[in-house]
């Protein structure tokens, strides 16, 4: 191989080089001029042709003519790869405002539900949890249900084992039909002070429909220690009313009867629909019940071996779902349960 040759091939290696750098059309002209113009290396090899001996210009020129076509079909390929990127990023105008993608939202029911327990978790309540599995005893006798509660029949309670064991029996498992054990699973790992709230899904034999659901939500409330009183209840529960309804929002108590606390009572707020002046929301009241409460009954107290002389407390439960019927004025307890894209999408 001769000395033009040998040029000649390291001409184009380093043209493939320089090549592989070049980004815009301004540097491949500057490329372009280096190794292809008047006084580029190339033209300035090809000059040099005369010179080469007669016998060995068939095999210079041979070579000659293959490295100057490589070298523009380099040069042409590049600057393909520069139209074609320059094309693309004049589709793409980086200026214009992003596509909104949707990414969903939390359901009005987990929306009450996180309200709910950021409430209570300012007033000095902790959140406890449970299982929703559950043995007859936590869920019905320590919570002194009597045995012949119709609550307690498997009519009305999903029962498990049933041909193992008597729906009675302590022992046979059920899927919980309140939180309530949950307390009860409490204060039997800790001594007072007792504060929790224990939010969570529950299960009965209801027929669905307008304002029932086999299973639904409910956030129940405890505090136990000394010297509680109904007072700091009806505190709690208008606190919380206030900042779940409304500022305006006031809070009464009727008597009632559970069999887990005594005095037992029923809380309903005012409706914040019509203010109290009575609408079709509340059926005419001007008020709408919203949970049941009482001071947690002695006998309860004895089954998790709390000393009735020293301490006492308050409980109180309220349905998850009917506070977001009443928060958002829904008439239907199914259509929080539909998953209709058009009545999540309100929310």
């Amino acid at each position: 191989m001769t000395e033009l040759e040998t040029q000649l091939l390291e001409t184009q290696k380093q043209v493939q080089e320089a090549l592989a750098t070049v980004t815009n059309e301004s540097e491949l002209e500057e490329c372009r001029a280096k190794f292809l113009g008047r006084k580029g290396l190339l033209p300035a090899l090809m000059s040099q042709l005369g010179k080469v001996p007669k016998e060995e210009k068939p095999a210079v020129g041979k070579t000659l003519n293959a490295v100057k076509n490589s070298v523009q079909e380099a040069f042409d390929a590049c600057a393909a790869k520069i139209k074609e990127s320059k094309e693309e990023q004049e589709a793409l105008d980086i200026s214009l405002p992003a596509r909104h993608h949707a990414i969903g939202h939390k359901h009005p029911i987990s929306l009450v539900m996180d309200r709910a327990v950021a409430i209570f978790r300012s007033m000095g309540f902790i959140v406890a949890d449970g299982p929703d599995l559950e043995n007859v005893w936590n869920n019905f006798d320590a919570l002194n249900a009597p045995q012949d509660h119709p609550s307690r029949t498997p009519e009305d309670t999903f029962y498990f084992d049933l041909d193992k064991r008597h729906w009675l029996d302590p022992e046979t498992m059920i899927l919980r039909t309140q939180t309530s054990p949950v307390q009860i699973r409490s204060m039997k790992a800790q001594q007072p002070p007792v504060r929790i709230v224990c939010p969570g899904r529950c299960y009965r034999r209801d027929t669905p429909d307008a304002t029932h659901g086999m299973s639904f939500h409910q956030i129940e409330g405890l505090y136990v220690d000394e010297n509680v009183s109904l007072a700091d209840l009806k505190g709690t529960l208008a606190v919380f009313s206030r900042e779940m309804f409304g500022p305006n929002t006031k809070i009464r108590f009727r008597p009632h009867f559970f069999p887990f606390t005594e005095p037992s009572v029923e809380c309903d707020a005012s409706c914040i629909v019509c203010g109290g002046t009575g609408c079709r929301v509340c059926k005419g009241s001007g008020w709408i019940e919203i949970a049941g409460a009482g001071m947690v009954n002695p006998a309860v107290f004895k089954n998790v071996g709390y000393d009735t002389e020293k301490v006492s407390g308050f409980a109180f439960g309220l349905g998850i779902e009917r506070i977001a019927m009443i928060r958002y004025s829904i008439n239907d307890l199914r259509l929080l349960y539909d998953n209709d894209v058009r009545f999540l999408h309100q929310f």
